[in-house]
């Protein structure tokens, strides 16, 4: 089914590192999460992450070496993360926004010469939290390697708020609400690795595509466990500092 034809490229991990381009994104997905859709409004990313936990902390793979790697995952460990995690995101009090949920750089098209930029493929899309759709896609940076090292830095969040917050202008936007979406995005990107990771484990069993999900279990959930520490210690002093509480892990 055709639904519609766009004329332009598929953008790659790098464009979305181009300041230009990224500001542009960050304006097209404030529009985005401007939207309003009916039905319910409540956010669905714990409500997923716990029904994918449910799914892959009880599976079985017929093959002994997945079943082998698969039996090496704590899941009672993933389980108090994820708790911990939702504990700790809950005292953001993170605006609940209309979002895409998948913003990769397959999912962006730009035409150069028109230098129009679309949002594409919203299979994803729900209600959720302002953070986690901005965490998540700063992790897409990595890339179809998962080179975790090309996650954007300060500076360049800092632009891509700058643009998201006041696309009119950018210069500004305060140091305050630059923080407030700094923490939001780096906490939710913590729980967008615990998403992903337990996706690619259903994915494991029940994808006929060959690829190594299994693996990106891991890939997703090390990450996790290697950022962990300096975003719950962001999080936590930014909640100290602004008498909100909140403690984790």
């Amino acid at each position: 089914m055709v639904q519609s034809f766009i004329n332009a490229r598929t953008l790659t991990p790098a464009d979305m590192r181009n300041p230009k381009l990224a500001a542009e994104i960050a304006k097209q997905l404030r529009r985005f999460h401007q939207v309003e859709i009916p039905g319910s409004k409540e956010p669905q990313l714990w409500n997923d992450v716990s029904k994918f936990f449910e799914k892959a902390s009880s599976l079985k793979f017929d093959e002994i070496e997945k079943q082998s790697m698969y039996e090496t995952i704590s899941f009672k460990e993933v389980q108090k993360e994820i708790v911990e995690l939702k504990e700790l995101a809950g005292h953001l009090n993170a605006p609940v926004v209309f979002s895409h949920n998948d913003l990769l750089s397959g999912n962006i098209m730009v035409n150069d010469e028109q230098e129009k930029l679309y949002l594409i493929d919203f299979e994803y899309g729900s209600y959720n939290y302002r953070g986690y759709d901005i965490g998540n896609h700063f992790s897409e940076y990595a890339g179809y390697d998962c080179d975790y090292s090309l996650y954007p830095n300060k500076d360049e969040q800092n632009h891509f708020f700058r643009h998201y917050l006041r696309p009119d202008k950018p210069e500004e936007v305060s140091d305050q609400d630059l923080e407030v979406l700094y923490v939001e995005a780096n906490t939710f990107m913590l729980a967008s690795h615990l998403f992903w990771a337990l996706w690619a484990l259903i994915q494991a069993k029940m994808s006929p595509i060959d690829f190594d999900y299994l693996g990106y279990f891991f890939l997703r959930y090390n990450e996790y466990k290697k950022q962990k520490e300096m975003c719950v210690s962001l999080a936590q002093s930014y909640l100290s500092r602004s008498g909100r509480g909140g403690h984790c892990c």
